[in-house]
């Protein structure tokens, strides 16, 4: 009788140490996936990232993409959003994703993000006064001034892939 009472003890016993090493292997394991170096996972996410962005839906976008701006190809090919095409005195065309019911605001919004990311992909201009800009340009779509920030740009007749033009503004004597 004493035997079989050993007998179950060790069982036991070897059973909770089972269950304590597997914890603990799984604990391990967890430590080794978390011991992964920023720059490891930095250069790992990159490769995805471009990997990702060589879809044809998003073939469009950067290498350095942001979530913003895929969640913004993704609401252009849903039909949620539009492209404005806004067009410089230099020439350079400015493709700006919005939602389809976006006012005057939120398109100036939108150039100013393109802007700030472009200029921190290549360098440039550090700083933009958005004040002055807005302060001595207009934007103008088909000869109309867009003046009223509140105005959806549905009012002004706007639809995906036409064109707004930046002008200056000629001052009053």
């Amino acid at each position: 009788m004493d035997e079989i009472k050993d007998e179950i003890e060790l069982k036991s016993e070897l059973e909770e140490k089972t269950v304590e090493d597997e914890m603990k292997e799984e604990h391990e394991e967890e430590e080794d996936e978390e011991a992964l170096p920023h720059s490891e996972f930095l250069d790992i996410f990159e490769e995805g990232l471009a990997l990702m962005v060589q879809d044809p839906l998003l073939c469009d976008l950067p290498i350095q993409v942001t979530l913003e701006e895929v969640n913004s190809q993704v609401a252009l090919e849903y039909g949620q959003a539009m492209t404005v095409r806004v067009c410089k005195a230099d020439g350079e065309v400015m493709p700006i994703v919005i939602v389809q019911s976006a006012t005057v605001l939120d398109l100036k919004k939108a150039i100013r993000r393109y802007m700030e990311l472009k200029q921190q992909r290549e360098g440039g201009v550090k700083h933009v006064s958005w004040k002055y800009v807005w302060r001595t340009f207009h934007l103008v779509f088909n000869g109309d001034k867009l003046e009223d920030d509140r105005r959806k740009l549905k009012d002004y007749g706007i639809r995906n892939r036409d064109e707004v033009t930046f002008l200056k503004k000629l001052r009053k004597k």
